[in-house]
């Protein structure tokens, strides 16, 4: 009885995988035939899963007037609660597009812990690390990189790594 169900959830996994690589070449596909994607991948840590989830959680950037808006949009700003002389600051506030800012929490968090080549932007990641933790640091960098992204998308640039000043 157990190497039945065990070879029927073979069976279903292997269904599983062909599906999922099927839908994932035709992400990268869309995301090769897209220019705005193909730009903010310069950006260290942001892969085609983040592009593509970014863009189409922003869908139209004019939407925003000021870049720095994106990130209070996906949730990625602190919680105040304050009643009378209290000022409370929380954790994100967990507003808007619940996937969205889940893939700028993961492109952080790859930029903090995988990425490779150093730049300004870890740079910068790994100094609130230091003051804040790494949570914190992920959160904040997460939050830049939305900030970044939509700047990236509205002004038609690429990421330049080195020792130019990182976007705010």
């Amino acid at each position: 009885m157990l190497e039945r169900v065990a070879a029927a959830m073979r069976q279903a996994r292997g269904a599983l995988r062909v599906e999922f690589s099927k839908l994932h070449r035709a992400m990268l596909a869309t995301v090769r035939t897209d220019a705005v994607c193909r730009r903010l991948m310069t950006v260290p840590g942001v892969g085609a899963l983040i592009a593509i989830t970014f863009t189409s959680g922003v869908d139209d950037p004019g939407r925003f007037p000021r870049s720095k808006d994106v990130g209070a949009h996906f949730g990625l700003t602190p919680r105040k609660d304050h009643s009378g002389e209290t000022d409370i600051t929380g954790a994100v506030s967990r507003v808007g597009d619940v996937m969205v800012r889940t893939a700028l929490y993961e492109g952080a968090h790859i930029l903090l812990t995988r990425a490779v080549r150093f730049s300004a932007l870890k740079r910068w990641a790994l100094e609130v690390t230091k003051r804040r933790g790494m949570k914190r640091a992920k959160v904040a960098l997460a939050r830049k990189l939305a900030v970044m992204l939509h700047r990236m998308w509205v002004d038609g640039t690429s990421f330049r790594r080195g020792r130019e000043r990182a976007l705010a």
